[in-house]
């Protein structure tokens, strides 16, 4: 979930995770960014500049340089304002790298000064022809069985979401608070699909401090503060049909997108960093404290994405697919540490060490992780 939220945990670990495969970058230098293939941008609290306009269509990689003093966030939009790709949690004085998938055509470019709003936006044409990515038999492959993976969750999704619906219109509390993380468990395993299309993921899973003002609180967050903190979901009803509306329309627009295998890549990443920015720190789910039912669904995410991409992995660099599958035993190891029943302890019941061995196992997925996009592109 993109917000504004800034690290409260262990802020130079985590934050390491979320910068991973940074450095030092002379962005807004036009002839490094021709020298090197990268178009650069620099972001500021009032500007977002990017030394090129236009490129080659296809795999295109940015280096995003935050020369401003908040936490920014960079994207690349297509029609509609549909996330092509993203970065998210670009602290002051660093540089983070987004290689993204551009066939021919006209897209939009923006820095989120905050991680709030609309962002600083910009005109960015890629031309020419290029081959997909998915021309490759292997990557073709690999992005149909992500996308049967996708198609298996959504479903799950929801038939979850509306039992949990159901639960919180008839007024029942503890069903609906049993159901909550539960049905959030298929959310948070494809949220980089799902985030991509528009106003739906903030609709969906915005908390409060996550809001724009004038914007209405909808969602499963709204509804957790409901159950937890006001212990009252009894005018909740048109909450809780607009939250199965907006399930179904984004399940829909999931099913029939059709992905770039950078997109796996990227988004296997992208739910690295949602653990260390909202699942480890305790704020995506600050009232129910059921982080760790996110925390674990985030990981099978992005495992499936490695799993899809593997055969390429495996060719290209098998040392590294080698490195992911220990790093990925030795994160669910840590998590599994921490199972109750049949799901797990609150986020409230683990002390600080336990939660910084949690997000050191994360840290040091990504790292290997950060490897794979390039990979991919044949960087």
């Amino acid at each position: 979930m993109r917000t504004s939220r800034l690290l409260a945990f262990g802020a130079a670990g985590v934050a390491a995770l979320s910068l991973t495969a940074c450095g030092d970058d002379k962005a807004g230098d036009d002839t490094a960014a021709a020298g090197d293939g990268k178009i650069t941008v620099t972001a500021t609290d009032t500007e977002c500049t990017v030394s090129k306009a236009e490129a080659s269509a296809g795999p295109v990689t940015f280096a995003v340089s935050n020369k401003g003093g908040k936490v920014t966030e960079f994207y690349v939009y297509a029609s509609g304002d549909r996330i092509m790709g993203e970065v998210e949690n670009i602290a002051p004085g660093l540089t983070r790298e987004l290689i993204v998938e551009l066939p021919a055509g006209t897209y939009e470019t923006a820095c989120k000064p905050g991680m709030i709003g609309k962002g600083i936006r910009g005109v960015f044409k890629a031309t020419g022809d290029s081959k997909p990515l998915t021309d490759d038999a292997k990557l073709k492959q690999a992005t149909q069985d992500y996308q049967r993976y996708v198609k298996s969750q959504t479903g799950a999704l929801i038939e979850k979401t509306t039992e949990f619906v159901a639960a919180v219109k008839a007024n029942d509390i503890e069903k609906a608070k049993a159901l909550f993380p539960i049905a959030r468990t298929y959310w948070e395993r494809i949220e980089p699909v799902a985030e991509s299309f528009g106003d739906l993921d903030p609709a969906i899973d915005a908390r409060d401090g996550d809001l724009e003002p004038g914007q209405e609180w909808t969602g499963f967050h709204k509804i957790e503060q409901d159950l937890w903190v006001n212990k009252d979901v009894s005018k909740d009803g048109p909450i809780a049909d607009k939250l199965l509306a907006d399930v179904k329309t984004i399940v829909e627009k999931a099913n029939t997108v059709e992905l770039s295998p950078l997109q796996l890549a990227n988004g296997a990443k992208e739910l690295l960093d949602e653990v260390a920015t909202g699942k480890i720190t305790g704020e995506e789910d600050r009232y129910s404290h059921t982080d760790l039912w996110d925390f674990a669904a985030n990981l099978e995410g992005s495992k499936a994405a490695i799993a899809a991409l593997r055969p390429v992995i495996e060719e290209k660099d098998a040392a590294l697919a080698k490195t992911l599958d220990d790093k990925f035993a030795a994160a669910q190891a840590e998590l599994d540490k921490h199972r109750k029943g049949d799901g797990w302890r609150l986020h409230n019941e683990l002390n600080q060490d336990e939660l910084k061995s949690l997000g050191d196992s994360i840290n040091a997925l990504a790292e290997p992780i950060s490897k794979v996009a390039p990979l991919v592109a044949g960087r």
